[in-house]
C-alpha cells in the first residue's frame, strides 16, 4: 500500500508518495533570482534553509487557480525542492494494483513526469515521479543558484 498525498493543480487532482514529502506551508516570500526557467519561482528562506521554489503549474504548463496555495517541500535527489500547487487535499492509501502505467500521452503531460495513474473511489490520481521533474542540468544551476545565497541574504531583499 502507498501512502500518498493528494493536491491539485489546474483542478487536477495530482500525487507524491508520502516519504518523498518533508513539510507542507503556506506560500513564503519568494526571493527572484535571474537566468533560470520560468517555472523557478526563486527561492525562499524556509527555517533557516535557502530552498528553490518550483512553479508546478508552470512546469506542466496548464493554468493556474490559486485558491489555497500552498508549498509541498519535497526532497528530489537528495536536495530540498519546493513545490507551488493550488492547494493540498489529503492523504490516500493506493494499492500497487489501483496504480496503472501512465498513457504515453495524458493530457499533454511528459510521459516521464509519471510514476503513474491512480485509481481510487472513482478518482484518477496522476502520482509525479519527482526524479524526473528536473533535469541533471536543472538541479545543477539551482545548486549553484543556492550557493550563492544564505538565508540572510534573503532576509534583505
Amino acid at each position: 500500500m502507498n501512502k500518498i498525498a493528494v493536491f491539485t493543480v489546474a483542478d487536477e487532482e495530482f500525487g507524491i508518495e508520502i516519504d518523498k514529502i518533508t513539510e507542507i506551508i503556506k506560500p513564503l516570500k519568494v526571493t527572484s533570482i535571474p537566468k533560470v526557467p520560468i517555472f523557478i519561482r526563486g527561492l525562499i528562506n524556509f527555517r533557516n534553509d535557502v530552498i528553490p521554489l518550483m512553479d508546478l503549474r508552470e512546469r506542466l504548463n496548464v493554468k493556474p487557480s490559486p485558491l489555497k496555495e500552498r508549498i509541498i517541500i519535497v526532497k528530489m535527489r537528495g536536495e530540498k525542492i519546493g513545490l507551488l500547487v493550488d492547494s493540498v487535499k489529503g492523504i490516500v492509501n493506493i494499492k500497487k494494483e489501483q496504480i496503472a502505467r501512465p498513457p504515453s500521452i495524458f493530457k499533454g503531460l511528459k510521459p516521464e513526469y509519471l510514476m503513474g495513474i491512480g485509481k481510487i473511489m472513482g478518482r484518477l490520481i496522476i502520482i509525479l515521479n519527482l526524479d524526473s521533474l528536473l533535469t541533471s542540468e536543472e538541479m545543477i544551476l539551482l545548486g549553484e543558484c543556492k550557493e550563492n545565497l544564505s538565508p540572510e541574504d534573503l532576509s534583505k531583499k
